[in-house]
């Protein structure tokens, strides 16, 4: 979900006008950032906040007493509800046609952003060979994150048995850490049934990674994009999705809606 349509819960207890006091403000301000998000073309982040945005509102209209109120958030509903049936077909053509386009801008400190939420999407049972192209694979926390990435891949809903892994040498003291760490890797896939390819290149600079069923996920830190924990036993140590990120950039496009080199 985009952070900015997150919002505090509200208990489902409340009723009457003070559950309408507390859920309408929360439903306003979520359908105005899903406006904004859809006239600035980012569809997919629109379509979560109308649906969050729906969902309040629908808790309002029960609690609402006032009959001329319930006409006015019934027909709001509808509004938002045909806007985002619209948008929802949109971006269905859009993939089906190959020309989709997701931009997911991840913000500094945001969290709920672990790698399962941000490939869940594009991973499905024809995904059985993967490429990641990523120059900084070489100190010891980006071995977790690969080692993560991969558990991912394991663990489905994909049948993944080819990984490709394109990165750069440590040209420092780290190089022997790094051939073991990655041998280690390759070694434990290979008992899942996983076979894992490694090249290394002096020139590769950008960070990509594709799957066989079509789907390009540019991440502009790569799958380094995690802070470090504030210590060892802190939330967010084990669940990424409890983990404060770095502020970077998501971009998804399908082979199709790319020019081939």
């Amino acid at each position: 979900m985009p952070a900015e349509c997150r919002r505090p819960p509200v208990p489902m207890s409340q009723a009457g006008p003070g559950a309408v006091a507390a859920l309408e403000p929360p439903a306003v301000a979520t359908l105005k950032r899903a406006v904004e998000l859809d006239s600035a073309s980012r569809f997919q982040e629109a379509l979560v906040c109308y649906q969050e945005g729906i969902d309040l509102l629908l808790r309002v209209l029960k609690a609402t007493k006032d009959e001329t109120k319930k006409a006015h958030y019934r027909q709001k509903i509808s509004d938002y509800m045909e806007r985002a049936e619209a948008i929802k077909k949109h971006i269905e053509k859009e993939r089906e046609d190959g020309k989709y386009h997701q931009q997911i801008k991840i913000e500094e400190n945001a969290t709920g952003f672990s790698y399962e939420k941000v490939f869940q999407d594009y991973l499905n049972e024809t995904v059985t060979e993967v490429w990641v192209e990523d120059p900084y694979i070489r100190h010891v926390h980006q071995f977790y994150n690969f080692l993560r990435f991969c558990e991912m891949l394991v663990k489905g809903p994909c049948k993944v048995k080819t990984i490709h892994l394109l990165t750069s040498y440590d040209e420092g003291s780290g190089k022997s850490q790094q051939t073991s760490s990655l041998e280690e890797i390759k070694q434990s896939l290979k008992n899942y049934g996983v076979t894992l390819n490694v090249s290394f290149s002096s020139s590769i600079h950008d960070r990509e990674i594709r799957f066989n069923n079509g789907w390009m996920i540019k991440i502009g830190r790569g799958l380094d994009y995690f802070k470090k924990p504030q210590g060892r036993f802190c939330l967010g140590y084990c669940d990424f999705d409890l983990r404060p990120c770095h502020e970077t950039t998501v971009d998804v496009f399908h082979t199709k809606h790319t020019k081939k080199t």
